[in-house]
């Protein structure tokens, strides 16, 4: 090989080698991960440990990090923090854990996730739901569970005194009596017949329009916004929602919400209980007082020919407006109301997931066997005004919840005190 050969080859091997480092080089950098970041979130304060698991299972797989914030206890307390942080414009939380009923009030501080979510995964979820979301040609939160008012009741002591579950309300009132006074006669002085929420608050919207759209007395208000409230049917539920005040429900009950009522139904004190799906996984988790002790139906209805008519409480995932992260919060976004997580919620927690194929799911229709009632349930659920007042809902249902708890609490003439809540709504409806 001549001098010039050589030459040649050493040049090329040297050419050769500096390619194949270049290329081993290339080859690491696109195998690193992107950078990581660090997501703040809220989850709400019922759900806290199942929305824990699921978000640090996406860090871990993912390589970021997620900062959890927990909403409090009562969630209408969540409303004046979110409204802070909109007011700074505050990028310190990415992702928002919303209520159905927020969405109008607070649609102008989410992102819009059209660009951020693709299409294939809305359409996996209950069209209701996601619709509910498009606001102003805009999809601004993905549906992370579904939830409506139901009946969780003692079908031990329903079989022991030969009944069925309660059809109308008038029947679950003397069906809850019967039961109640048998087992203080038996020797449990401390059962009740019925747990719900009658806390001054929001939780008593959802109960009290339960109890009158199920008469056929409407939901407050029109979808053209008129107030419907006065009229029989609003009369006579809560006329007979007084008369439960320690009766069938302890006088404490008017200041239960979701857990005080959940805690009396699970120390095995209530035959019957009005709450969301979430305690059918709660109460029947391994050592509990009520695993297989309780059976789950749609909520009562007001007389033959009326329908069951559960509050529709469907919770989302919205990206806030202000983060500095909106890929990511929508990245970790799309995992939280995905299949998989939905799925774990599911089996582990009760939650009733919007992800349609998740209905017919064996692992999870072994952990819960309501699915198809539940299904059902949501079919016929009735919605809040939030739609009708948009962003006077908070001044509406506030004077409607305290308006219900004085009256289901006092003694005066109810048709008279729901006649002033009608003017009293009205001026809430007018105002801006």
């Amino acid at each position: 090989m001549t001098p010039i050969n050589q030459e040649k080859k050493g040049t090329m091997m040297g050419y050769k080698h500096k390619l194949l480092a270049g290329l081993a080089f290339l080859t690491v950098a696109v195998a690193l991960p992107a950078k990581a970041e660090t997501i703040s979130m809220f989850c709400s304060a019922t759900d806290y440990e199942l929305c824990e698991e699921g978000a640090q299972k996406w860090a871990k797989s993912s390589g970021n990090e997620v900062k959890i914030n927990r909403t409090p206890q009562n969630l209408d307390d969540a409303i004046p923090i979110y409204q802070q942080l909109f007011a700074s414009k505050s990028a310190d939380v990415d992702l928002l854990y919303v209520d159905v009923i927020w969405l109008g009030m607070m649609k102008d501080h989410f992102s819009d996730l059209v660009s951020l979510v693709p299409e294939a995964e809305v359409k996996a979820h209950f069209a209701s739901a996601t619709d509910a979301a498009r606001i102003d040609d805009k999809l601004v939160a993905m549906p992370f569970y579904i939830d409506t008012g139901l009946m969780f009741y003692r079908k031990d002591l329903l079989e022991k005194y030969g009944k069925q579950a309660p059809k109308t309300w008038d029947e679950l009132t003397a069906t809850a009596k019967e039961i109640q006074d048998g087992e203080r006669k038996a020797g449990n002085a401390d059962m009740w017949g019925y747990a719900w929420q009658g806390r001054s608050y929001e939780g008593l919207t959802c109960d009290a329009v339960e109890w009158i759209a199920a008469g056929g007395g409407g939901t407050i208000l029109s979808d053209k916004g008129e107030v419907t409230i006065n009229n029989p049917a609003t009369v006579a539920a809560l006329t007979r929602a007084r008369g439960w005040i320690d009766t069938i429900s302890p006088k404490g009950v008017l200041n239960y919400d979701e857990e005080s009522s959940r805690a009396l139904f699970e120390s095995g004190n209530a035959v019957f209980h009005r709450n969301w799906p979430y305690v059918w996984g709660t109460s029947q988790a391994q050592g509990g007082k009520l695993v297989d002790k309780v059976g789950v139906s749609a909520l009562p209805i007001g007389a033959d020919g009326q329908k069951s008519s559960g509050a529709l409480g469907t919770a989302y995932l919205a990206v806030s407006k202000y983060s500095a992260k909106q890929e990511k919060a929508a990245e970790l976004l799309r995992y939280m109301v995905g299949l998989e997580d939905q799925k774990m919620r599911a089996i582990k927690g009760g939650y009733n997931p919007t992800v349609e194929a998740l209905y017919t799911d064996a692992d999870v229709l072994a952990k819960i066997p309501f699915m198809p009632m539940a299904k059902a349930a949501f079919e016929e659920s009735v919605a809040r005004p939030s739609a009708a007042t948009g962003k006077n809902y908070n001044r509406v249902s506030r004077t409607f919840y305290r308006a219900v708890h004085d009256i289901i609490s006092g003694t005066g003439d109810v048709a008279e005190e729901v006649a002033q809540l009608e003017k009293k709504l009205k001026r809430d409806v007018k105002a801006n």
